[in-house]
């Protein structure tokens, strides 16, 4: 029996379930990330959410935290067009009405356009989760068990994964 090719092989990424991903349009240079595939959408801690209007076109007004863990890193503020109202299910799967941002997102060395919903995830592990919706359609393979495999692992990090 031949045996099955690698990920590599059939020229797929690897990402680990756990990323920091830069928001170069938003400002943001990481945010620690959740890379969850049972989630269709993505979304970003938001507080703080103010809309206004910008040469007549929709735009927000909100504050992230990109790390829970280095709080030292500090609140930012983003400003970004929204692009939709979508109704989204939460994580105990009720429908509720988000802001939709459309913005470059980088991972490792890979960029590309994602939508991003603002939600309060004060009581979520991770201030991003991103969902299969932004990692379909570019080759990615999501590994369980391993962490930031085209991100560097935070330095401050008390716990040191074993390979």
């Amino acid at each position: 029996m031949t045996p099955r090719p690698t990920a590599q092989e059939q020229g797929v990424a690897l990402f680990g379930w756990m990323e920091y991903v830069c928001l170069p349009q938003l400002g943001v240079e990481k945010i620690k990330a959740k890379l969850d595939t049972g989630a269709r959408t993505s979304a970003i801690h938001a507080e703080n959410i103010e809309l206004f209007d910008r040469d007549g076109v929709e735009w927000v007004r909100f504050q992230t935290l990109p790390d829970w863990d280095n709080p030292e890193v500090g609140f930012r503020t983003v400003e970004a067009p929204v692009v939709h109202v979508r109704e989204i299910k939460n994580t105990s799967g009720i429908p509720e009405e988000r802001l939709v941002v459309k913005t470059k997102a980088r991972f490792g060395k890979r960029i590309w356009t994602i939508d991003i919903s603002l939600a309060d995830r004060t009581n979520m592990t991770f201030p991003m989760i991103v969902g299969r919706a932004a990692l379909k359609s570019h080759a990615i393979a999501v590994h369980t068990r391993k962490t930031f495999l085209v991100s560097e692992r935070p330095s401050y990090s008390p716990r040191k994964e074993k390979s």
